[in-house]
């Protein structure tokens, strides 16, 4: 589930430098004032931090990234499979 948020929070700051780049309008900045505000300040940190931790996880894990972790059920073998 972190993983999840990681990865959704890395996208919400790719988008916001998206708008950065093209349309000179920060995100962040716009929602809490200016760039300098502690709110802005934080927001951005944990989404430097997210992306450190999704880069991390994707070079150990080999270029996969694995956003939910289910774990394949075993078949249940009924009483006539066991004879």
């Amino acid at each position: 589930m972190f993983r999840l948020f990681a990865f959704i929070f890395t996208c919400l700051g790719g988008l916001n430098w998206l708008m950065i780049g093209a349309l000179q309008y920060d995100f962040i900045a716009g929602i809490f004032g200016t760039q300098a505000n502690i709110f802005s300040r934080l927001i951005y940190v944990v989404i430097g931090v997210f992306s450190l931790y999704i880069l991390i996880v994707t070079v150990f894990s080999k270029g996969r990234l694995k956003l939910f972790g289910y774990k394949k059920k075993k078949p249940v073998k009924t009483q006539e499979e066991e004879y």
